[in-house]
């Protein structure tokens, strides 16, 4: 593995950290401490990364030339019934995550299109575009409304109270089948979903970047 795949595995470790870092600081912004005295804040990754879902995952999807990237960390712990709002908390930490990836995606977007008046090397423009792809690709991934995904507890607090409660029934379910239900869902987001998604994560990351491809 050469110095630019190190790179970019490193980078989409550090992006999957600061993902689930944001949900535990929104989280205890919103009166939860359990990911704070949890020691869950911290930037260190050795407190995040989970064996499957940061390292090997990626690495495979890499080396195998799947065509995208992405992969977990351990998820922050957190007490819902200690969230101030009961009704859009659980979403808000949620949505923390995502936010945090398109965040860090629009500031090396910025970057890039800054690189000719800084002087910047055309090997950090390439490393920087795979950081807004891979933060892209991690912020939409999972906004998907399916359990245990982000955009499933944004879904939720969206739905009516009756439809909630049976979609946090389904959630449920799904945690509890989760490894078999994580690589079931990978397998048919590679063999069918890939394609519009793909499409859709290339087009905000040229309208961001101004970049054709990567």
């Amino acid at each position: 593995m050469d110095v630019e795949s190190i790179a970019i595995i490193v980078a989409l470790i550090l992006s999957i950290v600061l993902h689930e870092v944001a949900h535990g600081y929104m989280a205890n912004w919103l009166g939860d401490p359990t990911a704070r005295l949890a020691g869950r804040l911290s930037p260190n990754p050795l407190k995040h990364i989970d064996p499957l879902g940061s390292v090997i995952v990626p690495a495979l999807l890499f080396l195998s030339h799947a065509g995208f990237l992405f992969g977990w960390a351990k998820p922050v712990p957190y007490n819902p019934y200690n969230l101030k709002n009961q009704k859009w908390g659980e979403a808000l930490v949620a949505a923390a995550g995502p936010a945090t990836n398109m965040l860090l995606a629009i500031i090396f977007a910025v970057i890039i299109r800054a690189s000719v008046p800084l002087g910047l090397s055309d090997s950090f423009v390439g490393l920087a575009s795979y950081i807004v792809y891979i933060n892209i690709l991690l912020a939409f991934f999972n906004l998907i409304p399916i359990p245990p995904l982000d955009g499933s507890k944004i879904l939720t607090a969206l739905l009516p109270y009756g439809a909630a409660l049976k979609y946090r029934e389904l959630s449920q379910w799904v945690e509890r089948h989760g490894l078999f239900i994580t690589f079931a869902f990978i397998f048919i987001f590679i063999n069918v979903l890939w394609g519009p998604f793909s499409k859709l994560v290339f087009g905000v990351f040229h309208a961001l970047t101004g970049l054709g491809g990567l």
